[in-house]
């Protein structure tokens, strides 16, 4: 950030023109990405004393942090407008009007020894006078080009030392016109609410705490009448108000809520009132892609060897399937697999150095965040295959069935098969490989498909290679041939070939949750296409069952025997099934098929646009972020669409109504 007089601040705002800067006083600091109708101020954020003050406030720090409003600075990371107050409020408060002198007592202690001298506080005056020449000017600028803008004045309050309970956020209207501006501060109050914080109720009020009288309301409500000023304070449940420590989750969580509401409130209320319709993106930080960029570069250069499937399929396989029949299936498989070329200490070292918290965006920041902390397990993982470690590791990466997924398999089991779903003939993997070069065709994209005896599914993608493997073993009807197609091309590799043309890398690596995302989004494709079967969604029924029952420490060839003497599945499916679940040691994977399908189930019937999760290897959790990166032009629109979503195929009506069920 660089530093400006005022005379070079006010020329830049005269100018209209992107800055971001510290007056040369030292006094505050402003940055204006864009200009557009709505101004943050964190005006008690400020904590710095000058030299010639130090030694004689008789406040330590924490004493002094007490009253001031830490982290508030932070919280507006996100937005483009932002000016934030320096200095200590002790040396001058701007929430006081000019001749209010400065504070002498405080926790009923003097605080000044000797007191400030009058040129001292005429030299304070001075630059408390400057912060509103500067906002003035501004806000002068923007109703001239907006006609009205909305400030959010935020600050924090101390609520121990406050007996009755407190609202989380406390709005106050004392210079508000409510008759005008009271759909704005409801739409406010709604949005607030609309935040979830672990452990503390969220509750908001107009002036239960303070009514707003403070002296920048009073400034803009004189000088700018038309604009909307709203004094926000916020509860400090994100930090220990007496430590001034932070709660690093909460206060997270908080800048979250912020940006959230403030950026819808500010869209709703330029829609009312400034007489222009402005695209919600807009109100959020101009985002340097130069940091993204180059902190994303960072974790891919660590991360992209960190390939699951690649270590955890056997590379036995064929071998210990032989051994395992001819022992009439009393037998455990022993798996080997490939040696990791991963350094686990130095891979968490490395990939928890990366400075992510440059990231201005609070949203972007925590998706970069998560997928960090899911890449560290997936390493932990992959570190554990073929040791008892495994299955806990992947309990922590996957997760387990919970009581209504296992439910919901029990559900689509007991369904009774579908007459007019026809038995067909089954057709070779070579017969596959020809129907999937002629749907890459049909793509439009390149990529290979080739036989593999080294992968224990049916079909999948390599993402890294580009390839769609075939199982050498297996058999196919035509019906599950196309819907092979549409999972793997339709889904698998559409994404892997949209991130690939990403600047961003981290939708190669995959974003946190991806895997129940990408499966979820296959199979739907598989229902779009009307190539779904109640034989498919059976089996992925099975796998939850299989996944179960090796979480309850079931053996392999006692979910074998359950798989193919209670369900009904052939021995080469329940094998087959077995090896997914087993493998590694036990991998969980296998149950988030279903669950995905429901989730995107529910997606999909609620006419919620999917097309952000198609930039590459997304994750619902993060549906609303890569929708405002997409606006933003953080991220690019995908290249490649499922053939399916232009299909309109009639599915059967029976398999429709038992989806819909779960959706």
């Amino acid at each position: 950030m660089q530093t400006l007089s005022e005379k070079e601040i006010l020329l830049h705002i005269r100018q209209q023109e992107p800055f971001a800067a510290v007056i040369d006083t030292g006094a505050f600091s402003i940055k204006v990405d864009r200009y557009i109708p709505a101004v943050y101020t964190a005006i008690h954020a400020g904590h710095t004393l000058r030299k010639q003050f130090e030694g004689r406030l008789l406040l330590d720090q924490r004493k002094r942090q007490y009253e001031e409003d830490p982290y508030t600075g932070i919280m507006l990371g996100s937005f483009p407008i932002v000016l934030q107050g320096l200095d200590s409020r002790y040396l001058y408060d701007l929430n006081r009007p000019p001749e209010a002198p400065p504070y002498e007592k405080a926790q009923g202690k003097k605080v000044w020894l000797p007191p400030l001298t009058a040129r001292e506080r005429k030299e304070n005056v001075s630059r408390y006078d400057s912060y509103y020449r500067v906002l003035h000017a501004l806000l002068t600028i923007l109703e001239t080009k907006f006609s009205r803008c909305i400030i959010y004045d935020l600050h924090s309050y101390n609520y121990q030392r406050i007996t009755t309970d407190t609202p989380l956020f406390n709005v106050g209207t004392h210079y508000i016109d409510q008759e005008t501006y009271q759909p704005v501060l409801d739409h406010l109050q709604r949005r607030l609410l609309g935040a979830e914080f672990p452990n503390i109720t969220n509750r908001a009020a107009c002036d239960e705490v303070f009514p707003g009288k403070g002296y920048q309301a009073s400034f803009i409500h004189e000088h700018h009448p038309e604009s909307l000023c709203i004094p926000l304070a916020i509860k400090k449940v994100y930090m220990d108000e007496i430590s001034g420590v932070a709660y690093p989750l909460i206060l997270e969580a908080v800048i979250e809520s912020l940006k959230q509401a403030l950026s819808y409130n500010a869209s709703y209320f330029s829609r009312r009132f400034s007489g222009k319709r402005i695209q919600r993106s807009l109100f959020f930080a101009e985002e340097s892609s130069k940091i993204i960029r180059r902190i994303d570069a960072a974790l891919y250069k660590v991360a992209k060897g960190a390939d699951t499937l690649r270590y955890i399929n056997p590379i036995n396989l064929a071998h210990e399937r032989k051994l395992f029949f001819a022992k009439h299936c009393n037998y455990t498989p022993q798996f080997y697999y490939r040696q990791l070329k991963i350094d686990p200490f130095v891979f968490r070292e490395q990939i928890y150095g990366i400075p992510v918290d440059n990231i201005q965006d609070v949203s972007i920041r925590q998706l970069y965040r998560s997928t960090i902390d899911m890449l560290a397990q997936k390493v932990d993982l992959l570190t554990t295959i073929g040791t008892e470690h495994f299955l806990y590791n992947s309990l922590r990466f996957h997760g387990e069935p919970r009581a209504v997924d296992i439910q919901l398999a029990r559900f689509f089991i007991a369904a009774p098969p579908i007459e007019n779903e026809e038995k067909q003939e089954y057709l070779s993997a070579s017969d596959c490989i020809n129907a999937f070069q002629k749907a890459i065709n049909d793509y439009g994209f390149h990529c290979q498909v080739e036989l593999s005896s080294r992968i224990v599914a049916r079909a999948m993608v390599s993402s890294a290679r580009r390839k769609v493997l075939i199982n050498r073993s297996a058999h196919f009807t035509e019906t599950e041939i196309q819907a092979l197609i549409h999972h793997e091309l339709g889904i698998h590799m559409t994404t892997t070939i949209n991130a690939n043309k990403q600047g961003l890398k981290i939708f190669k690596l995959g974003l946190a949750g991806n895997t129940e995302t990408q499966e979820g989004l296959a199979i739907l494709n598989e229902f779009l296409s009307g190539n779904l079967t109640l034989s498919r969604i059976k089996m992925l029924a099975y796998r939850v069952m299989a996944v179960h029952m090796m979480v309850q420490d079931y053996s392999f060839s006692r979910t074998f025997k359950a798989l193919t003497d209670d369900f009904g599945m052939s021995k080469e499916d329940s094998f087959s099934t077995c090896v997914r679940v087993y493998r590694g040691g036990g991998f969980t994977k296998d149950y988030l098929y279903l669950t995905g399908l429901r989730k995107l189930l529910q997606l999909y019937r609620s006419g919620t646009d999917l097309q952000p999760l198609l930039v590459g290897k997304t994750s619902i959790t993060f549906l609303d972020t890569l929708k405002e990166m997409l606006d933003r032009k953080v991220v690019t629109g995908p290249t490649h669409l499922p053939l399916a979503w232009k299909m309109n195929v009639k599915s059967n009506p029976i398999l429709t109504y038992l989806l819909r069920s779960i959706s």
